[in-house]
C-alpha cells in the first residue's frame, strides 16, 4: 500500500474539494505569542500542529497554504520559539504553529520555556479544536510523543497522528509503521482513530490534511 492509498479513502470528494477551497486563499501570518496572556481573544477555532524539534512543522503549514515562505522553516531543531499564528483571508479559523518539544539547539532555559507553553496552551486552551501531532515517518513514537499523547487524553483534547517525510522510508516500513501506530491509538481516548500520511517535499497527503481541516473549520 502506497502512502497516498493509506489518507484518501478517509475522505469524500465534497471534503477533498472543501478543503483545497479552504486553502486557495491567501493565508497571513497574524502573530507570534510567547505568553499565554497574548493569546488571541477572538473566539476563532483554533488547529494546532504539535510535534518533536524539527519535525517538520513549518514546512508542513507552508505545503497546505501553497507558500513556501509563511512559516520560517530550518534544519536547525528549535527554530521556532513561539506559538505562531496563522489565519485565512476570511479569517474563519487559525493554525498554529508550536515550537518543538524534545532536543533542540537552545539554551537550556528557552526550551524549558517554550516546553511550558507548550504545555500550557495544549492542556488548556477551549476554542482549540484539534491538536495534529506530528511524527516522524523514519522514527516512530518516542517517549516525548507519548507523554504528550497522554497529556491530551488527560485533558480530553481531540488529536490526530499525522505522519511526516513519508518520501523518505520504504513503502512497506511505511505502511507497516502506520497501521501500527493506529492499533496503539486504540489505547489513547482523545486520538482520533486513523493517522494521516503526508511529505511536505512530495505532496503527499496534502490534500487530505487541508480537507481535514476543512472539517474541522466547518464544525
Amino acid at each position: 500500500m502506497n502512502a497516498a492509498a493509506m489518507t484518501e479513502s478517509q475522505f469524500t470528494l465534497a471534503e477533498l474539494a472543501a478543503g483545497e477551497q479552504l486553502f486557495l486563499r491567501p493565508w497571513k501570518f497574524i502573530k507570534g505569542v510567547v505568553g499565554l496572556e497574548t493569546l488571541p481573544v477572538d473566539g476563532r477555532p483554533e488547529i494546532a500542529l504539535a510535534g518533536r524539534s524539527n519535525v517538520g512543522k513549518s514546512s508542513l503549514i507552508n505545503a497546505l497554504v501553497r507558500n513556501g515562505n509563511l512559516a520560517r522553516t530550518s534544519n536547525t531543531p528549535g527554530r521556532t520559539q513561539e506559538l505562531n499564528f496563522f489565519a485565512p483571508a476570511d479569517d474563519s479559523l487559525y493554525l498554529v504553529d508550536m515550537p518543538g518539544y524534545g532536543f533542540a539547539r537552545a539554551p537550556k532555559e528557552k526550551v524549558e520555556a517554550w516546553t511550558a507553553l507548550v504545555r500550557a496552551y495544549l492542556g488548556g486552551r477551549p476554542r482549540l479544536r484539534r491538536v495534529f501531532l506530528l511524527i516522524d515517518s523514519r522514527h516512530g513514537l518516542k517517549p516525548p510523543d507519548l507523554e504528550i499523547m497522554g497529556m491530551l487524553d488527560t485533558a480530553a483534547v481531540s488529536y490526530q497522528i499525522v505522519l511526516t517525510k513519508a518520501d523518505k522510508p520504504p513503502p512497506r516500513a511505511l505502511a507497516e509503521f502506520a497501521a501500527a501506530t493506529e492499533k496503539a491509538l486504540a489505547h489513547h481516548p482523545a486520538a482520533f482513530p486513523s493517522v494521516l500520511v503526508t511529505s511536505s517535499e512530495k505532496g503527499t497527503g496534502i490534500a487530505e490534511l487541508r480537507a481535514a481541516v476543512a472539517a474541522i473549520a466547518a464544525e
